[in-house]
């Protein structure tokens, strides 16, 4: 008498054969180096986001364009702070300007939106312009 076939030795029509899984190349673990880098970046982050009363993303934004103090936004002012942001992160919005103005001013960037919008884009004109 004959054993009846199990599934294991029939095979399944859903089997791949010959087929690999391919693996998802492993990245190299960070160097220290870096580890402390990131580790800084983040921290210059945090803090120039609680005095300016950014956000992260801001924060981030400010700093891959070098801005990385109260003092560096400063001395630029908002207009030239924020072309230089725009030059780095082409996505950046213009309520990055009334945010970097606010913070400047002390004003939150809902009024400098409503009671300065048509200044600061002249001054931004004007910047782009060269002048």
């Amino acid at each position: 008498m004959s054993t009846p076939a199990t599934p294991s030795s029939r095979g399944s029509p859903r089997q791949r054969v010959g087929k690999r899984r391919s693996t998802p190349a492993r990245k190299s673990a960070p160097s220290l180096a870096d580890s402390v880098a990131d580790s800084v970046a983040d921290s210059v982050a945090t803090e120039l986001a609680a005095q300016l009363n950014l956000g992260p993303k801001s924060a981030q934004a400010l700093i891959a364009a070098g801005i990385t103090s109260l003092a560096d936004l400063r001395s630029l002012g908002s207009v030239a702070a924020y072309a230089r942001v725009k030059q780095h992160t082409p996505q950046a919005t213009l309520n990055l300007l009334w945010a970097l103005e606010g913070a400047l001013s002390s004003l939150p960037w809902q009024t400098v939106a409503r009671e300065h919008r048509t200044s600061l884009l002249l001054a931004l004109e004007q910047h782009q312009n060269g002048g």
